[in-house]
């Protein structure tokens, strides 16, 4: 499977200092993130040839954050505690899930509003919604 219009490379996201993740997962994690900047700047990017360095440092760190997101949630199972004792588990509960999720989608939120204010390209703001 291939992976065209990649905002930030595999090779660009070594030289930044990523080093966590193979090439693969960086591929679907590189897709899910562009997705997000392309919701939030309505597509501006699609077609530029030379993106601004601010995008490729913003791409790097939304994958870092939703890699170690997906870490974090391959790893735990959703256990909120475990005693050995008695052997006893309780587990997140549905409403802390939905918190999790919400602070996860507000901190990637918070990483292209901080990477991406007031860059322009081809003349309009990137992050520009109408008035």
């Amino acid at each position: 499977m291939t992976f065209e219009g990649q905002y930030l490379s595999y090779n660009e996201y070594r030289e930044l200092g990523g080093s966590a993740i193979g090439q693969m997962p960086f591929n679907l994690l590189e897709f899910e993130a562009r997705k997000r900047i392309d919701t939030k700047t309505f597509n501006r990017l699609k077609n530029i040839t030379t993106l601004p360095q601010e995008v490729k440092i913003c791409m790097y760190n939304l994958i870092n954050s939703i890699n170690s997101y997906v870490s974090g949630q391959s790893t735990n199972k959703n256990v909120a505690s475990e005693n050995t004792d008695g052997y006893s588990v309780s587990y997140i509960s549905g409403s802390q899930i939905s918190e999790a999720i919400i602070s996860k989608n507000d901190e990637l939120d918070d990483i292209i509003d901080t990477y991406l204010f007031g860059i322009l390209v081809n003349g309009e703001h990137l992050l520009y919604t109408g008035v």
